[in-house]
């Protein structure tokens, strides 16, 4: 059996032989030795890291389906970075979003994250912000759909 203060001293200095130790501990449902208070924390962080994950290509998809509808200037030299941009996005919130807990912070944080990619698409194009509407014009599948484009 492993102290307590020796598997804090585990986490902090072997990482991965912690991660191995503590699920073998799990396995083997040896509840009363595993080191609760580092695989609450592990597991929380987790959580964060996936929705941050979620809010952060949200975003910058808004902010290329933005550029790529209004922005028509700069579309012949940019539009085909932008789709494929748009396109990688919606790559990696469709591999996160088969998580139902994902995909249900995905619809709660679109108007958060539409009213910010729609400050920075207005920051980087240099346009009237009354090009933009206020409000996300487009529906959780249209932002989803990889065969849409504004």
């Amino acid at each position: 059996m492993v102290e307590a203060t020796a598997l804090t001293s585990l986490y902090e200095q072997d990482y991965p032989a912690w991660l191995d130790l503590t699920l073998t501990q799990l396995k083997q449902q040896q509840f009363s030795v595993i080191d609760w208070a580092n695989l609450i924390e592990e597991i929380e962080e987790l959580g964060r890291e996936q929705r941050h994950k979620v809010e952060s290509y949200l975003l910058r998809l808004l902010i290329h389906l933005l550029l790529y509808e209004h922005w028509q200037a700069e579309r012949p030299w940019s539009g085909k970075g932008w789709e494929k941009e748009i396109d990688n996005f919606r790559l990696e919130l469709d591999s996160l979003l088969e998580s139902q807990v994902l995909h249900n912070h995905f619809e709660t944080v679109l108007p958060k994250n539409y009213a910010k990619a729609r400050k920075l698409a207005i920051k980087k194009s240099h346009l009237s912000p009354t090009i933009f509407p206020e409000v996300c014009p487009y529906t959780l599948g249209q932002i989803l759909d990889f065969g849409w484009l504004p």
